[in-house]
């Protein structure tokens, strides 16, 4: 409960424009980079001299925002390319993948910030698959798997733990995720309830950050999974009205999530070994993940549950064709 409380009512965070060193010469992506928090986390990011790439759907909203970023930035620092994706359907993310290799030979980090909240009962993707699952797990996996290449070819010219790939949770994996995170039956057998679509592609989000630290720690990236945090964003769009309503006085403002994923990106307090970890806002390792949690993150030949391997394969064998 104290865990919970704590992400509700966070300390102060510790980076933030004012000590943010300088980016100039790093390169990163950020989905879901046109509005709320990705776009608050793209400003503070150019705002520190780096080429970044906002990706996803809409040429125009990101023209948009890329505008709105400049307007408030005096004088001009870094970079702010539009890179068309769209992460519910699979076939726009290899074409995305290739148009950026063929502009950028480095990645530093890679920021899966875009996400969908319950959306209207049997909303799919492209593909058919439930839209949250497909837009905040499927389409991230494999648009990460991808851009692989390119984030270890930078790896291996920069020290440990400066490149990395931020997923993004929700306070739901704390509140309301099942023993052991995910009942896998319901990757097949969708329920009707959107809340817990939602709380299994939260989790998954974690499963998925967990197993890319075991895939590609050993090259010196890191990768995290966070919950920005209780936010004032469009992502609440879907819910019903007295959700918004009954949670109104407990939101930040978006750029407070930018914050927390910034730390997840950029601090030095972090290292290789903190792979597969969660943080909490506004940014710090979450003080205490619930132990059925943490198990379903391990093989059961490891002590755990292994069901974030099951939900490791369930994406890849929806993704494979894709590649």
């Amino acid at each position: 409960m104290g865990a919970s409380f704590s992400q509700f009512f966070p300390p102060h965070p510790t980076l933030t424009e004012a000590n943010l060193p300088s980016q100039k010469g790093k390169v990163f992506i950020v989905t879901g980079g046109t509005s709320g928090v990705g776009l608050e986390l793209c400003a503070l990011l150019y705002y520190a001299g780096a080429k970044v790439y906002l990706a996803g759907r809409s040429e125009a909203k990101a023209r948009a925002a890329i505008v709105r970023i400049k307007a408030d930035s005096t004088p001009a620092s870094g970079e702010l390319i539009f890179l068309s994706l769209s992460l519910e359907d699979l076939t726009t993310i290899k074409p995305a993948v290739d148009a950026f290799a063929a502009a950028e030979s480095r990645l530093d980090v890679l920021f899966n910030n875009a996400g969908v909240s319950l959306p209207p009962r049997g909303s799919v993707s492209t593909q058919g698959h439930e839209l949250q699952m497909a837009t905040n797990c499927l389409g991230p996996y494999l648009l990460t798997q991808l851009l692989l290449p390119t984030l270890i070819h930078t790896a291996e010219k920069s020290s440990p733990a400066a490149v990395r790939v931020i997923w993004t949770s929700s306070i739901v994996v704390d509140t309301s995720a099942p023993t052991s995170g995910m009942d896998i039956s319901e990757l097949t057998n969708v329920p009707s309830s959107q809340q817990k679509n939602y709380a299994n592609s939260k989790m998954g989000n974690w499963f998925l950050a967990s197993a890319l630290a075991d895939q590609v720690g050993s090259k010196g990236i890191l990768s995290l999974t966070q919950n920005p945090g209780n936010l004032k964003t469009g992502l609440l769009r879907h819910a019903p009205w007295i959700l918004g309503f009954a949670t109104s006085p407990l939101l930040y403002p978006a750029k407070m999530g930018a914050y927390t994923e910034l730390w997840a990106g950029l601090s030095g307090d972090l290292n290789v070994e903190d792979g597969g970890k969660y943080v909490v806002p506004w940014g710090r390792l979450h003080p205490a993940p619930r132990p059925d949690l943490v198990a379903a993150l391990k093989l059961k030949d490891d002590g755990g549950t292994g069901v974030a391997a099951l939900f490791l394969e369930h994406c890849e064998r929806l993704t494979a064709d894709h590649r």
